[in-house]
């Protein structure tokens, strides 16, 4: 009697077709862009207590580069990016979180709105231009330096407009560094330290670090 042979069954993750990825925001994507934004404006808003004595004392060693600090407020719109990874995802981050931080009463009032619409616009771009596919660490470091230079240009424009050339320069030049490193390269981080948890798991940040984690490598 001839035996019956069966095919068989793929085992591995490579046999699992990935989801189809889509541009167009959904219910779960508002309520964790949303979730997230809230509480970075919670974060920008205590942030305002050890800026003041930070900026201070940076003032007094070379004025502008209190601006090295600014990257805090910045975080939302390449960590919100980051996790949902939508047209105007680091728009939304920074504006809910600049509305929060307004909410909660600050010094700068509902300027804040303006500085939430213009940093978030600034890291957006970047990520346009990437038509909203890549999430690397240059890329999302390039898009906190571009959150940064809104920033940098926008507070020398509204907040220190009779301020010498120098000074303005140094405060860009800082900012954009500031952006970089704690908006662009700090989000980058922190969203990896969040995939671990498996908050994640439902977007393609939670899926990557899944991956590195059974790669290899990883193992080795």
């Amino acid at each position: 009697m001839p035996s019956r042979i069966q095919s068989p069954v793929p085992t591995t993750d490579a046999a699992v077709p990935a989801p189809k990825r889509s541009l167009r925001w959904g219910v779960v994507d508002i309520v964790v862009a949303s979730v997230l934004a809230v509480a970075l404006g919670v974060v920008f808003k205590v942030w305002e207590f050890p800026y003041e004595p930070l900026s201070a004392a940076m003032t007094l060693v070379l004025p502008g580069t209190q601006a090295l600090f600014g990257g805090v407020w910045l975080l939302a719109g390449p960590l919100v990016a980051i996790v949902v990874r939508k047209p105007g995802a680091a728009l939304y981050g920074e504006v809910v979180a600049a509305s929060v931080e307004a909410l909660l009463g600050t010094q700068w009032g509902w300027g804040t709105l303006e500085a939430g619409l213009v940093q978030g616009l600034g890291a957006e771009i970047v990520l346009a231009l990437f038509l909203y596919r890549a999430y690397r660490l240059p890329v999302v470091a390039l898009a906190g330096a571009a959150a940064g230079l809104a920033l940098g240009i926008n507070d020398s424009i509204l907040w220190y407009p009779g301020y010498a050339v120098a000074f303005k320069v140094v405060y860009v030049i800082c900012a954009v560094v500031s952006g970089a490193l704690i908006a662009g390269v700090g989000s980058w981080f922190l969203v990896r330290a969040l995939a671990r948890t498996g908050v994640l798991s439902s977007f393609a940040a939670g899926r990557e670090h899944s991956r590195r984690g059974r790669s290899p490598r990883s193992r080795a």
